[in-house]
């Protein structure tokens, strides 16, 4: 069986060296980390902010899965401009629409590596004044980090490869992959 799923993983995705998270395992830690978050937000007034492109799945999944209330605003920022490594500097591209005073504020973002990201949303919201701010990343690269970054909802922790799949892409591809899946070093060198 498993050889079966990495013969017809080959095929469709030629560039994934390997899985590194399954779709199931994706769905299982969203699920529960929505029964915390619903916990967490009972009586308030969430909003999800979702991190443009790659966080895309992500919120919708974790929105279905709430058990409260919660609206969804858009922001698109980036930093990596069509390559493997972050280019050290943020660029926001979207601004969210909604004026967030007064709402209790959820960052969703796809994966925490340098911390930049993820600072500058920060900074970026708490000046907006948001009646509280807090942070979840599906993925988190700590071996990465440059800045520190305070997260309240992890997924998973995970080795430092640079990572493809549901919603989280190398120029633009592969983000339909329903897991997370490594990316072979010989597709970006």
């Amino acid at each position: 069986m498993f050889n079966d799923l990495v013969n017809k993983m080959s095929l469709e995705f030629p560039d994934i060296l390997r899985e590194v998270i399954t779709e199931k395992d994706l769905q299982n830690r969203i699920k529960e980390l929505a029964i915390e978050i619903s916990n967490d937000y009972r009586d308030k007034n969430l909003l999800l902010i979702c991190v443009m492109n790659g966080s895309v799945f992500l919120t919708v999944d974790l929105v279905k899965s709430l058990t409260v209330p919660a609206e969804i605003d858009y922001i698109t920022v980036g930093s990596y401009n069509g390559g493997t490594e972050s280019s050290g500097k943020v660029t926001l591209f979207r601004d969210v629409q909604i004026d967030v005073t007064d709402y209790d504020v959820l960052i969703v973002e796809d994966i925490l590596d340098t911390g930049r990201t993820f600072s500058f949303l920060v900074d970026h919201f708490k000046s907006k004044n948001p009646k509280s701010l807090k942070t979840f990343s599906l993925l988190d690269k700590p071996d990465r980090r440059i800045v520190p970054v305070e997260l309240n909802y992890r997924g998973f922790v995970i080795p430092d490869v640079f990572i493809i799949g549901y919603g989280m892409d190398f120029l633009q591809k592969y983000r339909q992959v329903p897991f997370i899946g490594e990316l072979r070093p010989e597709a970006y060198s």
